[in-house]
């Protein structure tokens, strides 16, 4: 069972394999990479959030955030949840942000700085941190993305997590 409904392994190290082509395919062959996404959706049932998904990162990664912006809400309207609904919530802001509507991806992705820690934390602050800069906050942005990066420091952390408080509230 895969995040928003059932999935076999085959199908899944299919579309792996298809992603791990991605760089096979130059711009003017994406419209051959989204097609190969396509035939891997048609494989799903009708009312899977995984086709939206899929397709909403196909549209994303060959240039077309235009596109991907109301897969990705379908995909999460259906349900997408876990690490997957996660992902959805990060390529959502920022596709939005990328088509000039960064405030929606500022509240898309602020309520993630909440949610159970994962390996995206990082992505959702990075994400985060770009769209704060478009609305013009970059010191948050700043922040988030010092904040982010301190613990991966060999050295330093502490002053880095300091830095970054400060950053919003001098009072830190």
């Amino acid at each position: 069972m895969c995040e928003g409904g059932p999935v076999n392994q085959d199908w899944e190290d299919r579309v792996a394999a298809a992603w791990a082509s991605f760089d096979d395919y130059p711009q003017e062959r994406a419209h051959e990479f989204r097609a190969l996404i396509d035939a891997l959706v048609a494989e799903l049932p009708d009312d899977s959030p995984l086709g939206p998904f899929e397709r909403a990162c196909a549209w994303d990664s060959t240039g077309h955030s235009d596109k991907a912006v109301p897969l990705y809400r379908e995909a999460l309207a259906r349900g997408l949840t876990g690490y997957k609904g996660r992902r959805a919530r990060i390529q959502l802001s920022s596709s939005l942000r990328n088509i000039g509507r960064p405030e929606e991806g500022v509240k898309l992705l602020t309520p993630e700085l909440d949610a159970p820690s994962d390996e995206l934390d990082d992505a959702v602050r990075a994400t985060l941190a770009l769209c704060l800069s478009s609305l013009g906050r970059d010191r948050e942005g700043l922040s988030l993305v010092l904040g982010a990066l301190a613990p991966h420091l060999p050295r330093y952390q502490r002053s880095m997590a300091n830095y970054a408080r400060a950053l919003v509230d001098p009072e830190a």
